[in-house]
């Protein structure tokens, strides 16, 4: 576990804002990008006259500040899809870094195992035609739909080659999925023999659209390491929305829904974190992350443990109950704005983390409270009743522990996925 994992799993963070001289400089630029308007959002959502379906985002990993630079390489990466299409669009972003993007070549294939690409299957990615794209600090790039199916729970291999020296890249540090670097263009390649490291983040690829014949909309569960699947098993999408795409896909009919996971983990919603790749605030990333994806219908907000364990109120002030209801409140307005349902789900327990004090707990009850009775959200999904230990309903239920009393392990991700209710999004 890294040092930033230490901190997330006892709670021992500063109970201060990321001062702007540490944090302004990095993620400026990136904060000065327009979210995408409601407009935007519906004309993303709405298929050509060619295209027979809705177009839907079927994968978007929220994306961070300070990664790695990368020289010359080839950076192969995994999309596991969460509903089946075609016209397949992928975003690169470089909205977290301070130098210009330059791509030379990217394409995508049908993933045979590990870093290896089903012979046959590989595809050129373009951007308006071109397969190089020089992508601005702070902007992101949409390509054009190559003709590749894709089918639900279906592994892609996105593979992406960049000839200079990138500076600090936009990445998703914990992707709990491997990726796998080669020196050179090996982007062509069906084997993974030139792929000689391996990490386990993601570098750039922000997402994967495609036109749904059966969907109807895109869910995205918005939050933090809990959705973004902290101790769960790498490689195998037991993060609890990766439980709920396949919900979806094997009710009666056909799937009508994707699901997307913008958790980050260590993310806050009222604040942005000390450590750079825990993200910014919910409040500066939701009209990006959650409103911003092609095809939102729904936002499940499943986030608050971190401003609580933290105790990081506004401006560096302790936290209330009523700090966090009102950060509630404004990413309720902002989805409303944007004709996007919420769906709040209470927060769980955590007692023997080192985040539980009483006084946290007597917040997290307060919210939660606020949560089940206000009538604010859309819907209410109960994860702390779900979750709770019937003998202690201040600690996880042993069944679902991971073994540090914050994060759920594989059987309690399945657990909050079996949770929703599924009448409750927006099919």
């Amino acid at each position: 576990m890294s040092p930033a994992d230490r901190t997330m799993a006892t709670g021992r963070r500063p109970h201060r804002r990321t001062p702007l001289s540490v944090c302004g400089a990095l993620t400026g630029l990136a904060l000065a990008v327009v979210p995408l308007s409601t407009a935007q959002v519906a004309s993303a959502a709405t298929p050509s006259p060619q295209s027979k379906g809705t177009r839907v985002s079927a994968w978007s990993p929220s994306m961070t500040t300070g990664g790695p630079s990368f020289t010359d390489r080839t950076i192969r990466m995994v999309v596991h899809s969460s509903v089946a299409g075609s016209g397949a669009r992928i975003t690169l972003s470089n909205r977290y870094s301070t130098t210009p993007l330059e791509v030379g070549a990217v394409d995508v294939a049908v993933r045979a195992s590990g870093g290896e690409a089903r012979r046959g299957t590989t595809r050129n990615i373009t951007f308006g035609g071109s397969r190089h794209v020089t992508i601005t600090a702070g902007e992101e790039a949409v390509s054009d739909a190559v003709p590749i199916p894709v089918s639900a729970g279906e592994n892609l291999l996105v593979s992406l080659y960049v000839p200079g020296t990138t500076g600090m890249s936009t990445w998703h540090s914990d992707a709990f999925d491997t990726t796998y670097i080669a020196s050179g263009n090996h982007t062509g390649d069906d084997g993974a023999a030139a792929f000689g490291t391996i990490t386990t983040s993601w570098y750039y690829l922000a997402g994967l659209d495609v036109v749904s014949p059966t969907a109807r909309g895109t869910v995205v569960a918005f939050g933090d390491s809990i959705t973004d699947g902290y101790r769960s098993s790498t490689g195998t999408y037991r993060r609890w929305p990766d439980f709920l795409g396949r919900r979806l896909g094997a009710g009666p009919g056909p799937q009508r829904l994707s699901v997307v996971d913008a958790g980050i983990g260590g993310n806050r919603v009222l604040t942005d974190v000390p450590n750079l790749r825990q993200g910014v605030s919910a409040l500066k990333r939701f009209g990006h992350d959650a409103l911003g994806r092609p095809g939102v219908k729904d936002v499940i907000l499943f986030e608050g443990i971190n401003d609580i364990g933290n105790d990081a109120g506004p401006d560096g002030g302790p936290l209330t109950a009523q700090d966090l209801i009102d950060g509630y409140r404004t990413l309720i307005g902002e989805a409303h704005a944007a004709h996007v349902r919420v769906i709040g789900a209470t927060l769980m327990p955590d007692q023997g983390n080192g985040y539980y004090t009483p006084a946290a707990e007597a917040i997290r009850q307060g919210v939660n409270q606020w949560i089940r009775t206000s009538g604010a959200f859309d819907g209410v999904i109960d994860f702390d009743r779900t979750m709770r230990d019937p003998a202690n309903p201040a600690a996880l239920n042993p069944a679902y522990d991971s073994g540090d009393h914050l994060h759920p392990g594989d059987a309690g991700m399945k657990a909050l996925a079996d949770a929703v209710d599924l009448r409750l999004l927006r099919t």
